[in-house]
């Protein structure tokens, strides 16, 4: 399956500027840090933190990337989709959320939100949240617009849903090579802290690329965990927009 993305997530419609939140404006200084996970809890307000993502999963090579996460102790965020996907793999959705990863929602079919009637934006996400609940115990709170593209009317449907959108600040360009070593050179580029890295699991260089982008970005000292851990002790709000 192809999916064609957004050079850097930086596409809107409907507005002259698309707000968005820094993660490190989200993270608060009142409150303690709280955000736990099975890899542990990290505060991002001292470590040099960066959050390793994934579009449009779960797929045939999503096992291997799992092995790898588990053996790295490397906790992500998995943006799915339902059409293809959660309904084909069920059991590797209720793995990543059994192993401590986020489980959020990447839309059922990949349609542009921006193109698509209120009604249709919604039932993309509800039925993508209603399937993920189903299967994890646990509704999502988090979404990524296909290809970045959000608006408005989708801001506005996100916070009825109780939906913060996260959008990114390093892209691999994987839908368009199977250069593992390409793949993990454009990471390894663009990574800062408090980065958020785009990969897809579904595209065959991708998941090769995975344990030496870990391990190079480990010896520069980050620390890698999920989207709210990286937002924490903040909390990710519905109807907002994310993106370092």
């Amino acid at each position: 399956m192809f999916v064609a993305v957004a050079s850097l997530g930086l596409a809107s419609s409907g507005c002259t500027e698309l707000d968005t939140t820094a993660p490190a404006a989200a993270r608060t200084h009142d409150v303690p840090a709280t955000a736990q996970a099975r890899f542990g809890t990290v505060d991002c307000r001292d470590a040099k933190c960066i959050a390793l993502t994934f579009d449009a999963g779960p797929s045939e090579n999503s096992a291997r990337l799992l092995d790898i996460l588990k053996e790295k102790q490397v906790p992500a965020t998995f943006f799915l989709l339902g059409k293809r996907h959660i309904e084909k793999y069920p059991e590797l959705v209720e793995r990543m959320a059994a192993e401590g990863h986020e489980v959020a929602s990447h839309t059922w079919d990949h349609k542009i939100l921006t193109r698509i009637t209120p009604a249709q934006i919604r039932g993309e996400l509800e039925r993508t949240d209603d399937a993920i609940e189903r299967i994890t115990g646990k509704k999502p709170t988090l979404m990524r617009p296909p290809q970045g593209r959000t608006d408005d009317t989708v801001h506005k449907i996100c916070r009825e849903l109780g939906l913060a959108e996260v959008l990114w600040s390093v892209t691999a360009k994987d839908y368009a090579t199977t250069d593992s070593a390409l793949i993990t050179k454009r990471v390894l580029a663009q990574a800062t802290r408090d980065g958020i890295i785009l990969l897809h699991d579904l595209y065959r260089g991708t998941v090769p690329a995975v344990p030496g982008i870990i391990d190079a970005l480990k010896a520069r000292g980050y620390v890698f965990v999920t989207v709210p851990q990286l937002l924490a002790p903040g909390k990710a709000e519905p109807g907002k927009v994310y993106r370092p």
